[in-house]
């Protein structure tokens, strides 16, 4: 099959890996041999598809539609092969195991998923009844972790980033934000309350309408540690339309506190981890030369 990968894909890559120019490189070859191990019918690519993959509806020599996932290393795909298996489909898409293909492993990288409907997402939802249907959806993937796990901590998550905004160039109000959030995670790791797989990454246009269950979370990069941390990505979600409105502020405020009763979390270990995420992603639209982002993102951190 004959492609050029989506221009967002490529964009992020070489936004935010070193190594993404290569891999987009060979992205082509890699798909048409992982079609032609799978024997897929491809019927197209997913645009404007995603910032960290490439995802391309196909169909299983049954017929049955499944989607085809290749993700560079860089995005632990594995990491997100293991959790889908864990979940086994329980608000998750469902990972398609080799034995539906007669035996073909699928090479690493690679994932072979069921099909939802990629173009309704909850955000396509009134307001209300998105956040009520993505708070449940992600309520069903905070289960304990598998025995042995190798996915990453918050913990360690955290002190990578923690690390790079430590290193990180910025005026003297950016640089208050961020003594604060890392002042945040530091006192939020002394205790935390449990240890739970969590998505990761986890937003309203993570959830997708499907045929198996209305909606079902796709896309994690999995971690294990305290609700809250998964939670605190959700709060910021559609913060453009927050930034926008003369109420964004208490808006915020309110939003911390009915997502912290609604999933039963801390309000303030909530409120505290959304700081200290929105101020790491902000200080790092600053440095890969993002700055709309990275102003949305700290006057939103701001609020908290």
């Amino acid at each position: 099959m004959a492609f050029e990968p989506p221009q967002r894909l490529v964009r992020a890559l070489a936004e935010s890996a070193p190594d993404g120019d290569a891999w987009v490189e060979e992205l082509p070859g890699a798909t048409e041999r992982a079609v032609a191990a799978l024997e897929l019918t491809v019927e197209r690519v997913q645009v404007p598809g995603g910032r960290s993959s490439l995802v391309v509806l196909v169909r299983l020599p049954d017929g049955t539609p499944a989607a085809l996932k290749l993700a560079p290393p860089r995005y632990r795909p594995e990491a997100e092969r293991a959790a889908l298996a864990h979940w086994g489909g329980l608000g998750a898409v469902q990972l398609i195991e080799s034995d539906a293909t007669d035996g073909v492993p699928l090479t690493e990288g690679v994932l072979l998923l069921e099909r939802l409907h990629p173009e309704v997402s909850v955000r396509s939802l009134p307001e209300a009844k998105a956040w009520l249907e993505a708070a449940g959806t992600l309520r069903r993937l905070w289960v304990a972790p598998p025995e042995g796990t190798v996915f990453e901590t918050v913990a360690e998550r955290t002190g990578r980033q923690a690390v790079a905004m430590r290193g990180a160039s910025a005026p003297a109000e950016v640089a208050t934000l961020v003594d604060a959030a890392l002042a945040a995670r530091e006192e939020l790791l002394a205790a935390p309350p449990e240890v739970r797989l969590l998505h990761g990454t986890f937003r309203q246009s993570k959830v997708l309408a499907g045929d198996r269950a209305p909606w079902l979370a796709v896309g994690p990069d999995p971690v294990v540690g305290e609700c809250a941390f998964d939670l605190a990505r959700l709060v910021r979600d559609r913060v453009e339309d927050l930034i926008a409105s003369p109420s964004g502020a208490a808006t915020t405020r309110r939003r911390v506190k009915r997502l912290a009763e609604s999933l039963d979390v801390d309000q303030e270990r909530l409120r505290g981890w959304t700081l200290f995420r929105a101020v790491e992603s902000g200080v790092r639209a600053l440095r890969v030369g993002r700055p709309r982002d990275a102003e949305l993102l700290l006057e939103f951190a701001g609020w908290l």
